[in-house]
């Protein structure tokens, strides 16, 4: 067990969110999508699981390491209802907040119909299929940086 890390977020989800680069994608996605065939496309190639969360859940553990991307207008996508786009199922709204709260602010859920967020899926870094028994519950994600801040320079000309 590590401080201050989700216990949700396993030695193999740790491991793939550290190993993803700034404007790497990951998908988070409910029971009923075919991780793991899409996940065979991935870069990481296989998917990773988190069985027993529910998607906002597994939205909350992610978020709670992973920076957005702060350079493109939408970070976070969600998987848009078939036949229509506007709707948000409680399972959205519910991740919207998760979203929200990791962000401090509002932050923009991008409807990307069902097709499209299949495609975008397979270029992902990687996959995490979670227990969400609830249809839509499909997000995807872009990592962004954490910049270290401008350090002094020593006194002595830098010799230590």
């Amino acid at each position: 067990m590590l401080k201050n890390i989700d216990p949700l977020l396993n030695a193999d989800i740790l491991h793939a969110l550290a190993a993803m680069g700034h404007g790497d994608e990951v998908v988070i996605c409910d029971a009923h999508f075919p991780a793991d065939s899409v996940a065979r496309k991935t870069a990481l190639g296989r998917v990773l699981r988190m069985d027993g969360a529910s998607a906002p859940r597994a939205v909350r553990a992610v978020l709670s390491v992973l920076p957005l991307d702060t350079f493109v207008d939408d970070p976070a996508g969600r998987m848009e209802v078939v036949g229509d786009a506007a709707k948000l199922p409680a399972v959205q709204r519910e991740a919207q907040r998760e979203v929200d709260d990791a962000e401090g602010r509002a932050l923009h859920f991008s409807p990307v119909e069902r097709f499209a967020f299949y495609e975008r899926a397979r270029q992902a870094f990687c996959v995490i299929a979670t227990g969400e028994a609830r249809g839509y519950g499909c997000f995807i994600f872009k990592k962004g940086v954490l910049l270290a801040p401008d350090l002094p320079e020593a006194s002595d000309g830098g010799a230590r």
